[in-house]
């Protein structure tokens, strides 16, 4: 499922990365007392009775945009349209927002200014449902200022919410708030359909294969990078089987991130992977394959994820005999850690080879979900142990004495051993591709779990 981003924002030094830390848990973003120290945005998983989210910590919005008026530590004065910028693409993107203000200040003009931009900002989401604002009034350490709370109804955002991001009085009210603004997650728990993620890096032509796959243009097609800056899910019927197909916005390296919103587009491609029951993986095939290519295949094996390789632009290559064998080497010597994956070479842009590319991704989808009887399983380890037995380590060798498929999605085993620190990962590399010799399981992970016995 696809968590709910919540922007925390408001003015320089009114306490927002003090909240951050303490709704993350942890102390992650630094706090000092000087306004302006945090610059960019920072991430970071929450939970509250159940309903995980993601927060995010932003840099001050300063509405007098570097006057001499200017709140903000001389050292962060140059970064003061960046740090605006940064914080506003994440009310941009942000499912619900956490305005911040000062109860010791009281409503101050830049305040005033802050709120108001976020309202403008709110109408300009053309298309998208307006992001719910929370008021919360931070520094509320004692009744009287918890009283004097009341005067922020004057911003007009509804109830304020009186906290005390450093003690903690208060967030659990705000919390309770804040999940309550978000969406229903029944409808998505009952969504039974396969989830097809289209990933990969900038203008590998992911959008131009939704709109093939559809039939019609749904997703904006571009040839600058980055066009796709959220993560589209298109539902479709095919062959009777209901789908939904996630673009994704193309994924770079993290030194390649701009700031802005491609960081929430990275961040919802990666939210897309974890959803996804498929990922696609686009690969441009005017270009070699890159380190980018590689990490995100990685991140999709992580995840635990089946995949498909397309080789996009394939009509704009000169071939001969040997081409696309040249190709299918590069790829797999870039991704041998995810040589049970399948390669489809195809063109978005013409439509070649398009047609097979849905039934691919089920096939996938389908082995997948594939379960092995624990005796067929055994016998598979039992003739794997007889061909190559487990290397000695310090005198000791891994015994396995019996294993057992837990559950699929993906397909994981759990095998009970002797002394599981004695398994080396070549080894359980090499029991893998003994089950994968019988079942293949196309596409998609194996996880081996070892388990001490007794």
């Amino acid at each position: 499922m696809n968590l709910p981003i919540v922007a925390i924002v408001g003015r320089p030094n009114v306490g927002k990365s003090t909240l951050f830390n303490r709704l993350a848990g942890e102390r992650l973003a630094i706090v000092d007392d000087t306004p302006g120290t945090t610059r960019d945005r920072l991430f970071a998983e929450s939970d509250w009775n159940g309903r995980r989210f993601h927060i995010v910590d932003t840099g001050g919005i300063d509405p007098t945009s570097g006057s001499s008026k200017s709140p903000l530590s001389i050292s962060s004065k140059e970064y003061i349209q960046e740090i605006r910028n940064q914080a506003m693409a994440a009310v941009q993107e942000a499912d619900a927002i956490l305005l911040l203000v000062d109860a010791i200040s009281g409503i101050t003009p830049a305040d005033l200014e802050v709120t108001e931009l976020l309202r403008a900002r709110q109408l300009k989401r053309e298309g998208q449902p307006w992001p719910p604002i929370l008021l919360v009034v931070n520094k509320a350490d004692n009744q009287k200022f918890r009283e004097n709370a009341v005067e922020f109804y004057q911003l007009g955002l509804g109830e304020p919410y009186p906290i005390s991001a450093v003690h903690g009085t208060g967030t659990g009210d705000l919390l309770d708030a804040l999940v309550a603004t978000f969406p229903n997650t029944k409808d998505a728990e009952d969504d039974n359909s396969v989830k097809i993620a289209i990933v990969g890096i900038p203008n590998a032509g992911k959008s131009s294969l939704l709109n093939r796959l559809v039939g019609e243009d749904r997703a904006i097609v571009s040839s600058i990078a980055g066009t796709t800056r959220d993560a589209v899910d298109t539902p479709m019927m095919f062959n009777d089987i209901p789908i939904t197909l996630i673009d994704t916005a193309g994924i770079r390296r993290r030194g390649k991130v701009e700031h802005g919103v491609e960081q929430y587009s990275v961040l919802r491609s990666m939210h897309a992977i974890e959803r996804c029951d498929v990922a696609l993986l686009m690969i441009d095939a005017t270009k070699e394959i890159s380190a980018q290519d590689t990490h995100i295949a990685g991140f999709i094996q992580e995840a635990g994820k089946s995949a498909v390789v397309l080789v996009n632009k394939w009509d704009a290559i000169e071939k001969d005999t040997f081409t696309i064998e040249d190709f299918k080497t590069n790829i797999r010597r870039a991704l041998n850690f995810m040589d049970y994956v399948p390669i489809q070479f195809i063109s978005a842009l013409t439509g070649q080879r398009v047609e097979k590319v849905l039934p691919l991704a089920l096939e996938v989808q389908e082995e997948r979900m594939v379960r092995l009887g624990t005796s067929a399983f055994n016998r598979i380890l039992m003739r794997a142990q007889d061909a190559h037995s487990p290397a000695s380590k310090t005198g000791r060798i891994l015994k396995i004495y019996y294993g057992t498929q837990v559950r699929s999605d993906p397909p994981t085993f759990i095998l009970y051993v002797n002394e599981p620190k004695l398994a080396h990962f070549t080894y359980l590399r090499y029991l893998e591709n003994c089950i994968r010799k019988e079942y293949p399981y196309t596409g998609t992970p194996i996880r081996l779990v070892l388990k001490g016995r007794g």
